[in-house]
C-alpha cells in the first residue's frame, strides 16, 4: 500500500514548532513564494509558445539586459508577497532600490523581509534549460510599524529566517529551508500541489563533480587554477566530472542530491566576484549549512559577510564540504 503523499501546506503546518517565531506568519509567507511560484512556472512553460521569451529591451541595474520573463517573474513576486500583510520590504535582484510596503500605514505589524532573485539563469529560457528563483527572508530590524530601512536588507547572511529556491526544470520543484534542515517539494502539475519529495536533502561530504566557469580560467585567481589543475588530475579518485549548466539553481540542485562543488571566484574580469550576496550567495549558503555542505568565498564564510549594498557582490564557492575545504586550502596556499 503506497502511503500518501504530504503536501507542501500540510509540510509547514506540521513543522511550525521548528520555527521560532510566528509560525503562521511564516506560513502565510512561504504560501505566496508557492503561489507566484505557480504562475511564474505556468509561464516558463509555455514561454516557447508566446512573446515571453527574449529580452524586454531595457537593462536592470547590474548592467544586464532584462529577459521578459525576468521582468515578469519579478512583478508576480512583488505582487503576491505584497498581498499578504506580512512583508514591510521587498528587494528583487530586478530592482534598483527595495521596494517598501505599507509605509504609509502606521499601525502595519509587518515583520518581515524578503530579498529575491525573480529568475536566476533567465539567459538560458530561450534554449529549455532550466531556471529557477531563489529568496531569503530576514526579519526587521528596525522598529515594526516604521517605513522599512535599508538596514533591515543589509543583514549578515547568518540572520536568514528562512531561505529556500524553485528550479523550473523537467519537473518543477521548491526546496526550502528554515534553519532545521532542508526539505524538497516537487509539483504535480495535474493538480497544481507541491508535494514531500526529497525530506531532508543532504549534501554527500565528498563529491566528484566540479562547476565553474572554465572560459574564464585565464583570469582566476591562482589558488582557483590550482584546485582546477587537482580536480583533472589522474589519481585515485580523479579526475572529477565537469558539469557547469550556468544556472545557479539548476547548478547547486545537482551538486546537492550527487555531491559537488559550485565556483565562481573573483576573476580580473570581476574582482569581487559577479554573484549577488545578498540575493544569490547567502540563501544558497544557508541551504548549504542547513544540507551538511559549506559556503564561503574562499577565506571568508559566506553568511559572516557584513552587507554594504543590495547588489553587492561576492566570490562564492559553495558544495560538498570536503571539496570546499580542499578548494580553500588551494587559495591560502596560493596567497
Amino acid at each position: 500500500m503506497t502511503h500518501k503523499k504530504q503536501t507542501l501546506g500540510e509540510f509547514i503546518i506540521e513543522n511550525q514548532s521548528s520555527f521560532q517565531y510566528s509560525s503562521g506568519e511564516l506560513s502565510s509567507l512561504l504560501n505566496s513564494i508557492r503561489l507566484a511560484a505557480k504562475v511564474v512556472n505556468h509561464e516558463v512553460n509555455k514561454a516557447g509558445l508566446v512573446d515571453i521569451i527574449g529580452a524586454a529591451g531595457d537593462t536592470n541595474i547590474q548592467g544586464e539586459d532584462q529577459q521578459k520573463l525576468d521582468v515578469y517573474a519579478n512583478d508576480k513576486f512583488i505582487q503576491t508577497l505584497t498581498k499578504r500583510n506580512i512583508v514591510c520590504g521587498i528587494a528583487s535582484e530586478e530592482e534598483d532600490d527595495f521596494v517598501a510596503i505599507n509605509s504609509q500605514d502606521e499601525n502595519h505589524q509587518n515583520k518581515y523581509v524578503v530579498l529575491i532573485d525573480p529568475l536566476d539563469g533567465s539567459s538560458n529560457i530561450d534554449v529549455n534549460v532550466s531556471v529557477g528563483t531563489i529568496f531569503s527572508i530576514y526579519r526587521r530590524v528596525t522598529p515594526v510599524g516604521t517605513p522599512v530601512q535599508l538596514e533591515d536588507f543589509l543583514q549578515k547572511g547568518s540572520e536568514q529566517v528562512a531561505a529556500g529556491y524553485v528550479v523550473y526544470g523537467t519537473s518543477t520543484m521548491l526546496v526550502y529551508t528554515t534553519g532545521d534542515g532542508v526539505n524538497g517539494f516537487t509539483l504535480n502539475p495535474a493538480i497544481g500541489s507541491f508535494y514531500l519529495s526529497h525530506p531532508d536533502m543532504q549534501f554527500p561530504e565528498d563529491g566528484n563533480i566540479y562547476s565553474v566557469n572554465e572560459g574564464n580560467y585565464i583570469h582566476f585567481p591562482q589558488g582557483v587554477k590550482n584546485y582546477i589543475k587537482y580536480c583533472q588530475e589522474e589519481e585515485e579518485d580523479r579526475p572529477y566530472t565537469s558539469r557547469y549548466i550556468g544556472s545557479l539553481v539548476s547548478d547547486f540542485h545537482r551538486n546537492m542530491i550527487k555531491g559537488g562543488i559550485y565556483l565562481y571566484p573573483q576573476s580580473s574580469k570581476n574582482p569581487n566576484g559577479k554573484l549577488r550576496l545578498l540575493y544569490e550567495c547567502n540563501p544558497m549558503a544557508f541551504l548549504a549549512e542547513q544540507a551538511n555542505g559549506k559556503s564561503s568565498d574562499g577565506f571568508t564564510r559566506t553568511m559572516d559577510v557584513e552587507p554594504t549594498e543590495l547588489h553587492q557582490r561576492v566570490p562564492f564557492i559553495c558544495g560538498s564540504k570536503n571539496m570546499v575545504e580542499k578548494a580553500e586550502e588551494f587559495m591560502r596556499n596560493a596567497k
